[in-house]
């Protein structure tokens, strides 16, 4: 059994196996402390990030166990890689990654960006969003402190903590709010990836201009210099709007024409302005997606369609609906856990007798188990409905 040590960061106790050396914090994921750590096992330096109270309640097991199933799947030169979980002898979990050396938001606090850099940095953003899109993931809290950066220009994006499945009902408060689409705003309830590239959209603009393009202090007003840069929302987008609240707002504002990105970048390369105005438009559906900007003429110096890959199958979100208690959820994470380590191997390569199949099965079941309870509901639902009619 691995040795733990235990140390005080932050007030926030980190209990992680002796394999790793020389914390120090380096910063709050979504829902977690991150550390910088040794791997004396490797010598490479890792980031280590502690998930806060994984089995406190049922929605922090669930999206826990997205986090980790999506590090799992996701596997791309441009996305934040998994080498190493463990579960400490206090259940937390701990998630250990690959160490990059700063993330495009320190960066861009530092210093003004070259055409090339800005160049290099979106077709990696776009080539990593197009192996995601491609999952079946939308990532929904792209903003440049969760992109990471070494020091040969490498760019990963990292944060999945808030990924989710394309085309289902959707909550309103994700991502930061300056990197938001207006689609999250006026409806609340539908949409897909092209979230991603709206925030990609707001990134870029940022690498362009060394400031946020749309730094809003409230929801409100958000929406607001939104409209004053690209125009008053069509009316086919507006109809879309579903809260009767937002609608109103939205109909109180005045009417305003798009102004051309042009004359805001007065700088930028046409080309730089071109893709841009593709990517910031308020119908999602309009809006170009990863695998149309990759080969767009502005990110032609690195453009190679035989490397730039897409997923081998769609991201498994059958857990994602179901209603589960926290001890399934953990033994769902204890299977993923075992499954990432292949610790159910002997010592002549066989699995012992039962091990894994049988906590996995334990899994499969409660899932099963709650998508039944839920067709049950919903069938007497709609037999009191029918007898009320």
């Amino acid at each position: 059994m691995a040795d733990f040590i235990r140390t005080q960061i932050f007030g926030t106790c980190f209990e992680i196996t002796s394999r790793y050396v020389d914390l120090n914090p380096v910063g709050m994921g979504a829902f977690g402390l991150v550390c910088s750590a040794k791997d004396q096992l490797t010598g490479q330096n890792v980031a280590i990030k502690k998930i806060m109270k994984p089995f406190g309640t049922p929605v922090l097991s669930k999206r826990t166990y997205r986090e980790l199933k999506l590090l799992k799947h996701l596997r791309h030169e441009n996305l934040i890689c998994l080498s190493d979980i463990f579960i400490s002898p206090l259940e937390d979990i701990y998630f250990v990654t690959e160490l990059l050396g700063t993330d495009l938001h320190r960066l861009l606090m530092t210093r003004p960006l070259e055409k090339q850099f800005i160049q290099y940095f979106l077709y990696q953003i776009l080539r990593g969003l197009k192996y995601v899109h491609s999952a079946g993931v939308v990532h929904r809290d792209l903003k440049p402190s969760n992109i990471l950066v070494n020091e040969n220009c490498d760019l990963k994006i990292c944060d999945f903590g808030l990924a989710r499945i394309q085309d289902t009902q959707m909550t309103g408060y994700v991502s930061t709010r300056y990197y938001r689409a207006p689609e999250i705003m006026l409806t609340w309830q539908k949409y897909d990836v092209e979230v991603d590239i709206w925030s990609t959209g707001c990134i870029f603009a940022e690498m362009l201009e060394g400031k946020p393009l749309f730094p809003g202090k409230d929801h409100v007003h958000q929406f607001s210099i939104i409209t004053e840069l690209l125009g008053s929302p069509p009316e086919d987008v507006i109809h879309t709007i579903c809260s009767e609240n937002t609608l109103r707002f939205v109909k109180t504002l005045p009417r305003r024409e798009r102004i051309p990105l042009a004359s805001k970048f007065r700088n930028a390369d046409p080309e730089a302005i071109d893709l841009m105005e593709k990517m910031l438009v308020f119908d999602p559906k309009k809006r170009i997606t990863a695998a149309e900007a990759l080969a767009h003429p502005y990110l032609a110096p690195y453009h190679d369609p035989s490397d730039e890959p897409v997923a081998d199958e769609r991201f498994d979100w059958s857990f994602n609906d179901a209603d589960l208690p926290v001890d399934t959820w953990k033994v769902m994470m204890y299977s993923e856990i075992l499954d990432f380590h292949n610790v159910d191997i002997d010592v002549n390569g066989q699995p012992p007798q039962g091990q894994f199949e049988q906590v996995h099965a334990q899994a499969q079941a409660a899932v099963a188990q709650s998508e039944a309870a839920k067709a049950k509901e919903q069938e007497q639902q709609q037999q009191q409905q029918q007898q009320q009619q």
